[in-house]
């Protein structure tokens, strides 16, 4: 086997859920199919590569200028701010069509383990917005794991001196379950019926 084509196929097997078996059909198909989907998926890549940014207010991903289009349509709420782990939870949830504020990404949850601390959930940060944007309510929308419970708990802790309502993602999210693996009508419930 050619070392360009070995060296692709062992960068794919990287991605989350992948392995060299499935690299290998994926690398194989690509070259079967260049022209349509190797050529889009290429010039698709260098896009995304060249113009998305990280929100400065919210941390989504997105292609802008300024703000995500999240943090800068007029028409959501501003006084409620769902915390989320990361941007695929935040993909989840707009999914759904049940929620029409404003978002908070962390940058991971508290683990000793693996030595994630207080820093990243810059909530420095959305103290600040918290302020600035007059918020009444905060949802903890995390994964229903021992880490997400413990930033769960950190999270309420933090703002317990505001006067900010602090919620929490109704039952309905198995415990160990992921927000992105859930089904769009289990994390719509769960969200409908937070308290």
């Amino acid at each position: 086997m050619n070392a360009s084509i070995e060296a692709l196929i062992q960068k794919i097997s990287r991605l989350p859920g992948l392995g060299p078996r499935s690299a290998r059909r994926i690398v194989l198909h690509l070259i079967k199919n260049r022209e349509q989907i190797l050529e889009p998926v290429l010039l698709g890549m260098k896009d995304i590569h060249e113009n998305v940014k990280i929100c400065p207010v919210c941390s989504n991903i997105d292609i802008f200028s300024g703000r995500c289009s999240i943090c800068s349509d007029n028409k959501r709420s501003r006084d409620v701010i769902c915390i989320v782990e990361n941007v695929s939870d935040l993909w989840a949830i707009e999914r759904t069509s049940c929620f029409n504020g404003q978002y908070h990404v962390l940058r991971g949850l508290l683990s000793s383990i693996e030595g994630r601390g207080p820093e990243v959930l810059m909530l420095d940060r959305l103290k600040e917005r918290c302020a600035e944007e007059h918020v009444v309510e905060i949802i903890v929308a995390l994964s229903a794991t021992v880490e997400g419970q413990t930033t769960g708990h950190y999270i309420k802790n933090f703002f317990k001196d505001l006067d900010i309502k602090i919620t929490f993602l109704a039952h309905g999210i198995p415990i160990g379950g992921e927000l992105d693996y859930l089904d769009d009508g289990t994390l719509f419930t769960a969200f409908s019926a937070r308290g």
